[in-house]
């Protein structure tokens, strides 16, 4: 859609489509589950993430794929 427009995927797949990307109520905001150390916190807050090597892809979104 045109909300997408401008963003640029990542090699290794945008967090939107990622199963460690959970929805956090407390932050009010979409955080990664995996247990980051301290160097790939820093990527991932900066969105320098060009191949992520925990990415996977949510169920979710391949149900959504399919319809």
């Amino acid at each position: 859609g045109a909300a997408m427009a401008g963003k640029t995927e990542k090699a290794g797949g945008s967090c939107e489509f990622c199963a460690h990307y959970e929805y956090d109520d407390e932050m009010d905001c979409y955080v990664c589950e995996m247990n980051l150390d301290e160097d790939e916190m820093v990527l991932f807050l900066q969105h320098q993430y060009t191949a992520c090597p925990y990415f996977s892809f949510s169920d979710d979104y391949k149900l959504a794929g399919r319809q």
